[in-house]
C-alpha cells in the first residue's frame, strides 16, 4: 500500500449500477475515490459533492484512446492503491450467427480491448504492491458454459479474462496484485430487473475481497467470496 494517509482508489465506470456502488463504499470505507463517467452530473456527482472531498469525478469515455492519455495527463503524479475497471455492455440474448458485424465490434472494444487498453495508459500510477483489478464474470467461464444463451456477452467476458491473462503474464514481475471479479448476477441496467442480487448487498463483499487479496502478487478469478471461479 501507498504511505498517504488515505488508500486511493480509481474506478473506471462509476455512474450508475456496480461502479456507483462502489465508489460509495470504498469511500464509506475510508478510501479517497476517484470515479468516471461519460457524462457530468448525475447520482454519481451528487454523491462526490456530498463526500466532503473524498470522491472526485473525472470524465471518460473508456473507449477513446484520445480520452484515456487526456485522463492519464490529468492525474499527473497520482498514486493509486487501487485501479478498478468497471464497464461493460450487453446488446441482447442472440445466438452468435444473428449478432451483426458492427453488433460484435461494439462489445468487443467496450468489453475487452478498452479495459486492457486502460490498463495500459495507467498502470504505471498504481503503488508497486497495489491492486489492478477487472469487473469480470462467471459468464465468462468456459468451464462454467453448460447453458444456452447470451453467447456475445459470454465471449466478451471469456475473452477478457485471457486477455487479463495475457497482461499478467507480460507483468508478472511488477508485483501488484491483479484480480477478475466475478460480482455475481445483481440487479443493475446490464443485470435486469430480475436479477436475484442486490448490489448494496454484494458489493461490500465484493470490497472485502478486494481489501484482502491487496498485497497478493499475481492473477487470480475470484468471486464476491473471495472463491476461485474455473476458467
Amino acid at each position: 500500500m501507498s504511505t498517504t494517509p488515505h488508500r486511493q482508489a480509481l474506478i473506471l465506470g462509476a455512474s450508475r449500477g456496480l461502479g456507483l456502488v462502489l465508489a460509495e463504499e470504498l469511500t464509506r470505507r475510508g478510501w479517497r475515490v476517484i470515479a468516471t463517467t461519460r457524462q457530468h452530473g448525475g447520482e454519481l456527482q451528487a454523491r462526490a459533492d456530498a463526500s466532503q472531498g473524498e470522491m472526485r469525478v473525472e470524465s471518460l469515455e473508456m473507449t477513446s484512446v484520445e480520452q484515456l492519455a487526456a485522463l492519464r495527463d490529468r492525474l499527473g503524479t497520482c498514486q493509486l492503491d487501487l485501479l478498478l475497471v468497471n464497464a461493460a455492455i450487453d446488446r441482447g440474448n442472440l445466438p452468435i450467427h444473428k449478432v451483426p458485424t458492427e453488433m460484435f465490434t461494439e462489445v468487443m472494444i467496450t468489453n475487452v480491448l478498452s479495459p486492457l487498453r486502460a490498463i495500459e495508459e495507467l498502470r504505471e500510477l498504481v503503488v508497486p504492491d497495489g491492486t489492478i483489478a477487472v469487473m469480470s464474470s462467471d459468464q465468462g467461464s468456459v468451464s462454467l458454459n453448460t447453458e444456452d444463451g447470451y453467447e456475445l456477452y459470454k465471449a466478451s467476458k471469456a475473452a477478457l479474462n485471457q486477455l487479463m491473462r495475457s497482461y499478467a503474464t507480460r507483468h508478472a514481475d511488477d508485483g501488484r496484485t491483479k484480480l477478475l471479479i466475478d460480482p455475481g448476477h445483481n440487479r443493475t441496467r446490464l443485470g435486469g430487473p430480475d436479477a436475484p442480487l442486490d448490489p448494496k448487498e454484494s458489493i461490500p463483499a465484493v470490497v472485502d475481497v478486494l481489501e484482502a487479496q491487496a498485497g497478493a502478487p499475481g492473477l487470480q478469478f475470484l468471486d464476491r467470496h473471495g472463491n476461485n471461479v474455473p476458467w
